[in-house]
């Protein structure tokens, strides 16, 4: 009997990684519009997103979440090449989250500040159901989200670790 439980177990865990590893989120469209787009710091690739998105017009404000305090906005701007003006108009640094957690609940203050409806969320591929997640957990309700993934070639180790993060974090709200 025992045996029977833990071999399902083991199947259970075994196809929850497969489908987790061979089905990343994909990038969202430019066209699906939203109100703002928050970046969570972390992974090469999403701030870069996110500036395109913001300057393709897919939202009028970007949230960058979790920078560390020792950096400066214009050390931010000149990295990212990102123009005074749209320091000024658009782009956000948030330094108050120090993970995907702290992420979730600095996103849903300012979302909550801002009165705003929608966001799109950017983020590795790899870390999208868990950032999304987490995010589902503070937000205010009627709040759409649009999942936008960053492609990423992750390791083995990247996404055997992140799907135990993502099983740890789906059990914690139970």
């Amino acid at each position: 009997m025992i045996g029977r439980a833990l071999a399902a177990l083991m199947i259970a865990w075994l196809l929850g990684f497969t489908w987790f590893a061979a089905a990343l989120p994909q990038p969202a469209p430019a066209s699906e519009k939203t109100q703002v787009i928050v970046v969570p710091t972390g992974g090469v690739g999403r701030i870069s997103r996110g500036l395109e998105m913001l300057r393709a017009g897919a939202a009028e404000r970007l949230l960058v979440s979790g920078v560390d305090h020792s950096v400066k906005p214009r050390e931010f701007a000149a990295e990212y090449e990102v123009t005074p003006g749209e320091m000024d108009c658009c782009v956000i640094l948030g330094f108050t989250a120090l993970d995907t957690r702290g992420n979730a609940r600095e996103t849903a203050d300012w979302i909550i500040q801002g009165k705003y409806r929608s966001l799109r969320l950017v983020t590795s591929d790899w870390h999208m159901r868990r950032s999304a997640g987490e995010l589902q957990q503070v937000l205010p309700q009627g709040v759409r989200v649009v999942e936008d993934g960053v492609p990423t070639e992750p390791s083995l180790g990247t996404l055997f670790l992140e799907y135990h993060k993502l099983l740890a974090s789906w059990l914690g709200r139970l």
